[in-house]
């Protein structure tokens, strides 16, 4: 007996080692930690229950019999984060360059499947040379095997891939599909393509990082949710993360402790907005002023600053939030912010995750690009994600609200359940000096004239009571009190229920 218990440690001892102490060191040098160096720093401590450790490929071609590590370049399990169960996969560069084969792909579909039967989220950390050739389709129908899972449990339970070293070809297309994405800078970059193709197809010089770097697609490409500067803030930030989220679509959102008083008065709200209304504001200020403890979790920073989405906590439970920015393009949608927000909104209605939008919203931008690039449907998905979501919605417009733009943010008329202003709301279909230079045209000439049509059309119209006389906004609140305002409002529906009519599923313009 002792022999054969030796002999299992012996085993996993070779397991461990991946690739070899060599190719560790080697990623070591990189900046980068081994793959269960990751989920150590990941999971609660001695939490991590591994799967198929003795897992071997099973390829005979270009002499690949002749090595067979454990593990084949991939580790699975499950394990928790404070104390929540979560499935994880991480893949070992020390090992064929974590290239993915056919027994590699089983081993992430099994806890996939697992993690769906037992309704828990799914973490992945995904470090790749891609597919592994020696395998051909083997290799690459072990890909698709993959994605058909990801798109099975999408909106059943949270996805999250976190990119920490290459990602390439057909990998990408399993981290795209889940519902957060992270990168590490400097050592983690995604591409369909790598720059040697490009050079040969576009005959355009590029490096990977300019390619499919993290800044690449934090900043330009909307791809990736986040960036961090190495594995463990990386790792870190992901367990903060996996606190706002609930292990499935059938249970809430864990409430955690909170310290701060859910009626805490802000009079410096009194004075957010500034008197000139065309001067910008942080939009961050009042979020951080209305969330627990000003703790906010806000995703795709980097990316259409214009507009603001995250997560906060009211008494303790999750709010996914969507706020204009007024300081970026004065708070316009267009087509890049339309689909950011639109995506949010959408993951927080699947995993019944209450939405407080923030408005202040002077329209959407106008121009030739965005109009060729289709932002009259780009901004469809963002009214199209409002209006079938089943979550409470709390809106509060804090300025501006005009025309199209009104409607779209999470107004009454897409089953809004609260809809709050402050006194320095304007609710019109455009602001005062537009309206005035269509409806006085004739009296263009005249300065004098025209400043007073303006100054009676602000009057009338620049203002929340009007929509407040028609049922359209519930109440208009005092700032200092919005904390407080919005969560009563929040915890008045926590046991809203409402039903969209039967379907098989919608068709959002895409």
């Amino acid at each position: 007996m002792t022999d054969i218990l030796a002999e299992l440690q012996r085993r996993r001892d070779q397991a461990r080692m991946g690739g070899g102490q060599r190719r560790i060191d080697a990623q070591h040098a990189r900046g980068k930690l081994t793959a269960r160096e990751r989920l150590d720093l990941l999971l609660d401590e001695g939490s991590f229950e591994e799967f198929d450790m003795f897992v071997a490929h099973r390829s005979t071609d270009f002499g690949m019999e002749t090595d067979r590590p454990y593990g084949d370049g991939v580790v699975t399990g499950w394990g928790t984060i404070n104390g929540r169960m979560v499935y994880v996969f991480s893949q070992d560069f020390t090992v064929f360059g974590g290239s993915l084969s056919e027994t590699h792909a089983q081993k992430i579909c099994k806890i996939m499947d697992m993690a769906m039967q037992n309704g828990a989220p799914v973490i992945g950390l995904n470090d790749s040379g891609g597919a592994r050739i020696q395998e051909g389709v083997a290799s690459l129908a072990g890909y698709a095997e993959v994605f058909q899972r990801n798109i099975m449990a999408s909106g059943v339970v949270p996805q999250i891939s976190v990119i920490m070293g290459p990602c390439a070809g057909g990998a990408v297309y399993s981290p795209a599909m889940t519902d957060f994405i992270f990168m590490v800078r400097d050592t983690s970059y995604m591409f369909v393509t790598g720059p040697d193709v490009v050079k040969t197809v576009t005959n355009e010089v590029v490096t990977a990082e300019e390619l499919g770097g993290a800044s690449t697609h934090t900043r330009k490409s909307s791809v990736a949710d986040g960036a961090f500067e190495n594995d463990v803030e990386a790792l870190s930030e992901i367990r903060r993360l996996f606190d706002f989220l609930p292990l499935n679509n059938r249970e809430k959102a864990p409430t955690r402790p909170f310290f701060d008083d859910p009626a805490r008065i802000e009079p410096s709200l009194d004075t957010l907005i500034p008197d000139n209304p065309n001067q910008p504001y942080d939009m961050k200020e009042l979020i951080q002023k209305v969330a627990d403890e000003g703790d906010f979790y806000e995703l795709q920073k980097d990316f259409a600053a214009n507009i603001i989405i995250g997560f906060i906590r009211l008494e303790g439970q999750t709010v996914g939030v969507v706020a204009n920015q007024p300081m970026v393009l004065a708070g316009c949608l267009d087509i890049d912010s339309s689909r950011k927000a639109a995506r949010f909104v959408r993951f927080c209605d699947a995993f019944e995750i209450p939405i407080l939008t923030l408005v202040d919203v002077p329209g959407f931008l106008p121009g030739t690009s965005q109009e060729y690039g289709g932002v009259i449907k780009h901004g469809a998905k963002l009214l199209f994600a409002y209006g079938e979501a089943t979550v409470p919605k709390v809106t509060v417009i804090t300025r501006k609200a005009y025309g199209g733009a009104y409607d779209v943010m999470a107004s009454k008329h897409l089953r809004g359940d609260f809809n709050y202003a402050w006194p320095t709301a304007e609710i019109a279909v455009m602001g005062a000096k537009g309206a005035v230079e269509i409806l006085y045209r004739s009296e263009l000439g005249d300065p004098e004239k025209i400043a007073a049509r303006t100054r009676d059309y602000e009057n009338r119209f620049a203002n929340p009571f009007v929509a407040a006389e028609r049922g359209f906004i519930d109440e208009v609140i005092q700032p200092r009190s919005t904390r407080k305002r919005v969560a009563r409002a929040f915890a008045s529906l926590r046991g809203k229920r409402l039903s969209n009519p039967w379907k098989k599923h919608d068709n959002i313009p895409l």
